[in-house]
């Protein structure tokens, strides 16, 4: 089969795949793996959490050589004897710690999902984790209701665009932060209650602006994936008891939150880990997985892509997401056929 393979630590944005300089590399030899349920990988999704592993900076650190990749879809291929919730040309989706950037990949059958049919496949391979993250932390994690202020700084970014969705689906008031004409387009468009371009605008002095007008006192709960300045900039426009999750930190800086602040307005400082919750509470993903693509199907989430690349055009994938480029999801196709003869 066909994989991208990274064989060494470093970016892959910056050269193409196999080249000597590369940290990945094409490989149209990797053997197929035998076990339990076979998937034909039809899609898989590009994560910031991907680029960070082949560089050799997230938490996660596989011995090398791997192959990266999360969420996917496909059909399934082949099962083995003990598979009973599906069969080959099931339409599935599900996600992984590793191996997506492959035609193959191996899953346990209680890992995988149905997709509804009229579901677009490559949509549902971005589904799982960016959707998932920020559904976990929205509805499981810190409780969003109607009555409340969503804050979500990186808004147009893969997890951002999900959570502003989920948001406006539990009813709350929802304020997107995003840099770039085309990006507040994109927001505006969707419905979002209000929209900073942080090219042009001053969040603090626009946010606020915003919640006088509509009587708001504050933001309830702040989504943040970006972290630095701009999680230092959002703490002024907190209420008190407000929550903050913290998903990560694009800006490639850890902010510091006071304590001392904390204790004073009385805020609750949830870390989200998503991947995390596969061990400790597999039964939140399964869950929200569920219901996640339940709402994809009725129309009341949509994914959007702005890149779309083979597993050849690796390093324009990663650049779209280093560059800042990358508006929702970046995708990785893989339209191969796939063998029926294929064996575990």
């Amino acid at each position: 089969m066909e994989a991208l393979v990274c064989r060494k630590l470093g970016d892959p944005a910056e050269t193409e795949p196999g080249s000597e300089e590369s940290p990945v590399v094409v490989s149209k030899n990797q053997p197929i793996p035998p076990l339990d349920s076979d998937t034909a990988g039809r899609a898989t999704s590009l994560n910031y959490a991907n680029y960070l592993q082949i560089q050799g900076k997230y938490q996660e650190k596989p011995p090398l050589p791997f192959v990266p990749g999360s969420d996917y879809s496909g059909t399934v291929d082949a099962v083995g004897p003990s598979v009973t919730k599906f069969r080959p040309g099931d339409r599935v989706c599900s996600f992984a710690a590793l191996g997506s950037f492959a035609q193959f990949i191996v899953a346990d059958q209680s890992h995988l999902f149905p997709v509804p049919d009229g579901c677009d496949m490559v949509a549902a391979a971005a589904l799982p984790v960016a959707f998932g993250t920020s559904h976990v932390a929205i509805v499981h994690r810190a409780p969003l209701t109607s009555t409340q202020v969503l804050l979500v700084l990186g808004a147009a970014g893969g997890v951002g665009l999900a959570a502003v969705q989920i948001g406006k689906a539990c009813g709350a008031t929802v304020i997107a932060v995003a840099r770039g004409a085309e990006k507040v387009r994109l927001l505006k468009s969707m419905g979002m209650d209000h929209v900073v371009d942080l090219g042009s605008e001053n969040v603090i002095l626009s946010v606020k602006e915003f919640l006088k007008k509509k009587k708001l006192k504050g933001v309830d709960v702040l989504y943040d994936p970006v972290g630095g300045k701009l999680t230092k900039e959002a703490m002024k426009l907190l209420n008190w008891g407000a929550q903050i999750l913290v998903i990560g930190f694009a800006s490639g800086e850890i902010p510091v939150i006071p304590a001392n602040i904390a204790l004073v307005k009385n805020w609750t400082v949830h870390g989200l880990y998503w991947g995390s919750y596969r061990i400790h509470q597999p039964d939140v993903l399964e869950d929200s997985t569920r219901e996640l693509l339940s709402w994809l199907s009725r129309g009341l989430i949509t994914i959007h892509i702005s890149h779309t690349h083979t597993l050849s055009q690796a390093n324009l994938a990663f650049a779209a997401l280093k560059d800042r480029k990358a508006i929702g999801k970046v995708m990785l196709v893989l339209d191969h056929k796939i063998s029926p003869t294929s064996k575990l």
